[in-house]
């Protein structure tokens, strides 16, 4: 299982590749969406 800051981590990336012009293309955006709602449900549950 990885450490916290690594799953932060991870997260912040995917927030701002979310918000940059590259990200436009709607199948990706989406995809990106769906994963990084997967990683703030794995942060919220540790913290229960």
């Amino acid at each position: 299982m990885r450490s916290e800051s690594e799953v932060r981590e991870q997260y912040e990336f995917l927030k701002e590749e979310l918000e940059s012009e590259e990200m436009r293309h709607e199948g990706v955006r989406k995809l990106m969406t769906h994963y990084r709602r997967a990683l703030g449900w794995v942060l919220e549950e540790e913290h229960m």
